[in-house]
């Protein structure tokens, strides 16, 4: 298999680097750029022609900012867009027709978001701050952790759930940013540099680690629930033996789901954090649950979709082979996944047939899509554009 053999060549460039005295987090990112679709390891499949069922609109555009080689995604509330930068800018947008609401420049680089709650806008940066702006735009507070934020802070009551790139997870007070909590545990030494975020639901924060680990924290002090194994390492090599969660977890009802990259997908059950099925199928930007059904974005380009309760596929639609698909996103009767070249593909529920296809700009789309409203989507581009899609 040509991925095989890549991370064969990548694992004899890993030990140059050390040879080299390279930093171990600048031999996580050299790995994780290939990893995550920086550089090609496999050109795209072809675009396959369809007969389209669906049509897809452009309801309106606008222009962010670079993402650079962080990853983004803009968040909704109420009548208004949030959306960030690498360059650090953060920008309100009207949700009915994308005009600009404000736009501030911070006097930091962002590295991840937006997060929303209590009246909060939130932000990270790649020197460990967390920045909080109310909803004018006004900077309220900052806060240090303990490295670069990489996925964007969660909200539970009056607390900030935010996740270092160490792997740490930090609570912070709503109010003014200083520490409550942190929870720490022990990872591997080689593990994949990824944006990989927390799932904050009814009081619990549910958080993937390296070695194909999900763990449970309470959010209101940051103790230890449960942890469960999604995936166990394997294969001679360091690179070979990755199985790290790279992906948000998703809950649904009394379960939450994991997949790990080179690892499996599994079904937890929330109260006691036992495994109710897994399955061999690697991801690294997720999976999505809507209507008893599971929908997976494989690491080579097939979009799974497959029964909640035991893991059993209904359909699998290949034709998107190593396109880096993003996760997927339920829009009722279609399932709409993005790619490395700006399209956004959307597919039958009931058979994975495609429906319809719309172009962004040429540039990747972020791993996470986001629903602005009933029947239209939210999808970021690596170059800056934020698109809103609606389908008839």
């Amino acid at each position: 298999m040509r991925l095989q053999s890549s991370f064969a060549r990548l694992f004899v460039l890993s030990a140059v680097l050390l040879a080299g005295c390279a930093s171990l987090t600048d031999l996580k990112t050299d790995i994780s750029e290939r990893v995550f679709g920086r550089e090609e390891l496999n050109p795209p499949a072809p675009l396959v022609d369809f007969q389209p069922t669906a049509t897809p609109k452009l309801l309106w555009s606008s222009k962010v900012g670079s993402a650079e080689t962080y990853d983004f995604s803009p968040a909704v509330d109420s009548n208004a867009v949030y959306a960030a930068s690498a360059e650090g800018e953060l920008l309100k947008l009207d949700a009915a027709n994308g005009k600009e609401v404000w736009r501030v420049r911070a006097d930091e680089r962002f590295s991840a978001g937006v997060g929303l709650g209590a009246n909060l806008v939130l932000v990270g940066t790649p020197t460990g701050y967390v920045m909080a702006y109310d909803q004018q735009g006004k900077l309220l507070w900052k806060s240090k952790v303990s490295s670069e934020v990489l996925s964007a802070p969660r909200v539970h009551l009056d607390i900030v759930v935010v996740r270092a790139g160490d792997g740490r997870i930090f609570g912070l007070n709503a109010v003014d940013g200083s520490r409550k909590w942190v929870f720490q545990r022990s990872t591997p030494a080689l593990t994949l540099r990824s944006s990989a975020g927390i799932v904050v639901a009814d009081g619990v924060v549910y958080a993937g680690y390296a070695g194909g680990k999900l763990v449970a924290i309470k959010a209101d002090d940051g103790n230890n629930l449960w942890e469960a194994s999604v995936a166990q390492p394997k294969g001679t090599t360091e690179i070979e033996r990755i199985a790290d969660i790279t992906s948000l977890p998703v809950v649904d009802g009394s379960a939450v789901f994991a997949v790990a990259y080179q690892g499996k997908v599994a079904a937890i059950d929330r109260a006691t954090g036992r495994i109710g099925w897994s399955r061999d199928i690697s991801s690294y930007t997720g999976i999505n649950a809507e209507s008893g059904r599971l929908y997976l974005s494989h690491a080579q380009g097939a979009v799974y979709s497959m029964e909640f309760a035991s893991g059993k596929t209904f359909w699998r639609q290949g034709d998107l082979r190593y396109r880096q698909i993003t996760a997927p996103l339920p829009m009722g009767e279609l399932i709409a996944v993005g790619d490395l070249q700006g399209y956004v593909h959307f597919m039958q529920r009931e058979d994975g047939s495609f429906a319809a296809r719309v172009k962004t700009d040429d540039s990747a789309i972020m791993p996470q899509m986001t629903e602005l409203n009933a029947g239209v989507l939210l999808a970021q581009t690596r170059n800056g554009g934020l698109y809103a899609i609606s389908l008839q």
